[in-house]
C-alpha cells in the first residue's frame, strides 16, 4: 500500500505543490474521492475550492466501454476510432450526452446548490482526483478546462499507471503525481482505506471551504 488513505495522500500532494503556496489558486477536485484528496491541500495552500464532474460516455450495449466523455459545460471528447468500429450514430452519442450532462447538472446542484461556478478565466488551476486509470474523464475535464483559458494548468494525482500520465502530461503545465506503479489494476490498490466517499462527506468539505 503506497497511502493509509485519500487524505494521506493529499498531505503527500501538498510537500509538491508547495511552490504555489499564496497564490490562490482555483483548486477543482473530482468528486467524490478527489474531493478529500484536495482538502489538506486546499488548507495548506489557499485559494479556492470547488467541483469538476465529468461523466463517461459508454458504448451501447457495452456501458463500461468508454467511446468518450463529457463535462457540465457542454464540452464532448469523443473517441473517433472506436465509434467508427463500433458503427455508433450520432443520435446515440447525442442522446448519451444529454444524459450524462443532467445526471452532472444533478450532482452539482446537490453539492453547490445555486452556487456559481468558478470563473477559471486567467487563474492558476490545480485539477485533483484520488488516482488514475485509464484518464479519458480527466483528460476530457483538462481540456474542458483549456477552453476557459487559465494563466497555468496543473493536474495533481496520488497514483496513475505510467502511459496514462504520459498521455495527460501533454494536456497541462505541469503533471503531479507521487506514484506511477508499472503494475497497474485500479487506484483502489494502492490505498488501506479506500472506503467510498459519501455525498455528506463531500457536501461537509464544501461548506468549510465556503463558510467565509
Amino acid at each position: 500500500m503506497l497511502f493509509e488513505d485519500r487524505r494521506q495522500a493529499g498531505k503527500k500532494l501538498v510537500d509538491k505543490l508547495k511552490p504555489y503556496h499564496e497564490k490562490e489558486p482555483l483548486i477543482l477536485a473530482v468528486p467524490r474521492g478527489g474531493v478529500t484528496v484536495a482538502e489538506p491541500v486546499w488548507e495548506s495552500l489557499g485559494g479556492d475550492l470547488d467541483l469538476i464532474i465529468t461523466r463517461k460516455i459508454g458504448a451501447p450495449y457495452q456501458p463500461e466501454l468508454a467511446i468518450g466523455a463529457v463535462t457540465g459545460d457542454g464540452f464532448v471528447m469523443v473517441n473517433e476510432s472506436i465509434v467508427s468500429r463500433l458503427n455508433v450514430t450520432g443520435d446515440y452519442i447525442d442522446k448519451a450526452v444529454e444524459k450524462e450532462q443532467n445526471e452532472i447538472r444533478r450532482r452539482l446542484e446537490i453539492y453547490r446548490g445555486k452556487r456559481p461556478l468558478p470563473v477559471v478565466d486567467k487563474r492558476l488551476v490545480i485539477l485533483i482526483d484520488d488516482g488514475v486509470a485509464t484518464g479519458y474523464t480527466l483528460m476530457a475535464a483538462l481540456r474542458s478546462l483549456q477552453e476557459k483559458k487559465p494563466s497555468e494548468l496543473i493536474l495533481a494525482v496520488p497514483v496513475g499507471p505510467p502511459d496514462t500520465l504520459n498521455m495527460l502530461e501533454n494536456e497541462v503545465d505541469e503533471l503531479i503525481c507521487l506514484e506511477a506503479p508499472a503494475h497497474f489494476a485500479a487506484v483502489g490498490q494502492f490505498y488501506r482505506h479506500f472506503d467510498q466517499v459519501s455525498d455528506a462527506e463531500v457536501s461537509a468539505i464544501l461548506k468549510k471551504a465556503w463558510q467565509d
